[in-house]
């Protein structure tokens, strides 16, 4: 094997390993946004566990994060909780995202 195999050996062990951290931050940031929006849609209990799933679930429906977003803008706006912009949604995606990056680097 030459240094140039085994340092595009290593370039792609590192992008696998990034690529796997990302998806376990994006699906705790999913869940974690899941349990936020139920506590606004006054759901507790094993309900707001199941909803909060449910959101983790809707982020493989398409590529990107506007699925994720989408579900909760749309479960908002069915119980008629308008008074959440769409801002406050993504600012809590944001927010959800760093304290999840955050736990996984520190290994919570």
């Amino acid at each position: 094997m030459t240094t140039f195999d085994k340092r595009e050996e290593g370039f792609e062990k590192k992008f696998a390993h990034d690529e796997e951290l990302r998806f376990k931050a994006m699906a705790r940031r999913n869940k974690y946004l899941g349990q936020w929006a139920a506590q606004k849609l006054g759901i507790s209990g094993g309900e707001a566990e199941a909803y909060a799933k449910s959101v983790v679930v809707a982020d493989f429906d398409q590529p990107g994060e506007e699925d994720v977003f989408s579900k909760v803008r749309k479960d908002f706006d069915a119980k008629g909780l308008n008074t959440i912009s769409d801002r406050e949604i993504r600012t809590a995606m944001n927010d959800l995202l760093a304290k999840a990056v955050d736990e996984i680097k520190t290994g919570k």
